[in-house]
């Protein structure tokens, strides 16, 4: 028996790592301040994520100092694990143990200041961003992830304008969740102005910027109608899907707070024609690159 694994089945560093492997396994089921990531990467079915978020940690380590290296190294996967749906990159086990092994080998033991400086320079070291797929788009097998993504991006908006969170709501799916709602509906004669295949327009209908997260109901009364005929039926939703409206930019404070601080580039759309689209599509990318930005991880310091 080696020293180092005499160590770790010795009572207080077992009893130390299975008191926090535990709390993160409850932060995987319900939104936990500080702790946030974790049920974001678990949602993602990325459970890779609890022996890289152990591996920093030491026994020595009490609440405050085990709590910051958490959210730094759950901050870093929920960065990479999103730019690689972004992308259209596999982010299941196989695929991603021997990075995450790297990882691990990487970060054992380090301090929280070591552990953002590491995994900064990790994320600047990958070629792909969100600014990598400018047609990042809906397709068979990616519809829950993009709902996941939509749900964030939503919650984002809504948070940094003043309101409070509503994640946990628009993350859920099924009868009496929410699901993804395309701004064109599926009637491609009404743009044959500017599509001549219906398989052009349908590929830059399912892009990101042509989508919305909405409560089942509404796809169902208003989805199939025009987008100058719903347009007014939106003002009544999350503030993402009311950012397409005018009456959005009155008499919300808030809002216009968050549009001067984050310089995103949203504006009303009276129509929605495929430039709109276009001018959506860059928009979401740029909230994603919020959203997801490496800076985070030396925010989390502060936590």
């Amino acid at each position: 028996m080696t020293v180092d694994f005499a160590r770790f089945i010795d009572e207080r560093d077992f009893s130390f790592y299975g008191r926090w492997y535990e709390r993160l396994r409850g932060a995987a089921e319900t939104l936990t301040p500080g702790l946030e990531s974790v049920l974001f990467n678990a949602q993602h079915n990325f459970t890779l994520q609890y022996p890289v978020l152990l591996a920093p940690l030491v026994v020595e380590d009490d609440e405050a100092l085990a709590l910051r290296k958490l959210s730094v190294v759950g901050a870093y996967l929920d960065i990479l694990i999103n730019r690689r749906i972004w992308n259209s990159r596999a982010i299941d086990y196989s695929t991603m143990q021997y990075a995450m092994f790297l990882v691990m080998r990487e970060i054992r033991g380090k301090s929280p200041l070591e552990l953002a400086e590491i995994l900064h320079k990790r994320l600047a070291a990958e070629t792909e961003t969100f600014a990598s797929n400018g047609r990042f788009s809906l397709h068979g097998m990616n519809g829950p992830q993009i709902h996941r993504l939509l749900a964030r991006m939503t919650d984002y908006v809504e948070t940094h304008s003043g309101q409070s969170s509503r994640y946990v709501e628009y993350a859920q799916r099924g009868r009496r969740g929410y699901e993804i709602e395309h701004i064109w509906a599926s009637h491609p004669e009404r743009h044959s102005d500017e599509f001549t295949h219906p398989s052009d327009f349908q590929e830059y209908r399912n892009r990101i910027g042509g989508l919305l997260l909405l409560p089942k109901s509404f796809n169902a009364s208003y989805g199939d109608l025009p987008y100058d005929q719903k347009l007014k039926h939106y003002v009544k939703e999350n503030l993402l899907a009311q950012s397409l409206h005018e009456l959005a930019y009155e008499r919300n404070p808030g809002f216009q707070r968050f549009i001067r601080e984050s310089c995103l580039p949203f504006k009303a759309h009276g129509q929605f024609k495929k430039a709109d689209l276009d001018a959506r599509q860059l928009l979401y990318q740029q909230l994603a690159d919020q959203i997801w930005n490496p800076e985070r991880l030396v925010k989390e310091l502060s936590l």
